[in-house]
């Protein structure tokens, strides 16, 4: 074919030229997120999106630790209505939704910042320091352990340290789980 030929050169059957049918390069539709069944790698990325959007919400819509903590990682109560919050304002942005979605989202979120005073005022966590969140215990169980206030002095040097934290022990979970598995049957030995 000449140099300056532009004429193009026919499709092979099954071919795909643009890589429209590789799976890998589509995005992800959101869906829920279940912390508590995610492996290390999966909670590693999910714990690097939710603060990247976390840090977003809380600046563009001038929260405060009233509503968004600093340390909002370190209590499980909003890591899930925070991550909630997350998928309902991805599924309200995606470019194939209703254009109405993102009010649908804000009416949300005014019910979301009210939900998320009561449970930061529940967590006791504040700006500067943290402590667990209280725990009431039933008849029959153990007294809870009294809590404590920390001072955490970096809050990013704080949740990378938290966030490697969980990584490794559900890596040592998935890690004693393979280790228990036959390898010539895989069903767990007894």
């Amino acid at each position: 074919m000449p140099e300056n030929d532009t004429t193009p050169e026919p499709e092979t059957p099954g071919a795909d030229p643009a890589g429209e049918l590789d799976a890998a390069l589509l995005p992800e539709p959101p869906h829920p997120v279940n912390w508590n069944l995610l492996t290390a790698d999966e909670a590693e990325a999910e714990w690097l999106e939710l603060n990247r959007w976390v840090n977003w919400l809380r600046t563009t819509y001038g929260l405060p630790a009233s509503v968004v903590p600093p340390f909002w990682h370190r209590h499980s109560e909003l890591v899930w209505e925070l991550s909630a919050l997350h998928l309902h304002w991805l599924a309200a942005y995606d470019p194939e939704q209703n254009a109405s979605a993102p009010l649908g989202w804000h009416r949300d979120f005014a019910d979301a910042r009210q939900r998320l005073r009561d449970w930061v005022a529940a967590s006791g966590t504040r700006l500067d320091r943290d402590r667990p969140t209280r725990q009431t215990a039933w008849p029959g169980e153990e007294p809870a352990e009294p809590v404590e206030e920390t001072v955490i002095e970096n809050r990013d040097e704080d949740f990378v340290a938290w966030m490697l934290a969980d990584v490794a022990g559900r890596r040592q979970a998935e890690d004693e789980f393979y280790a228990g598995l036959d390898p010539s049957t895989g069903e767990l030995r007894d």
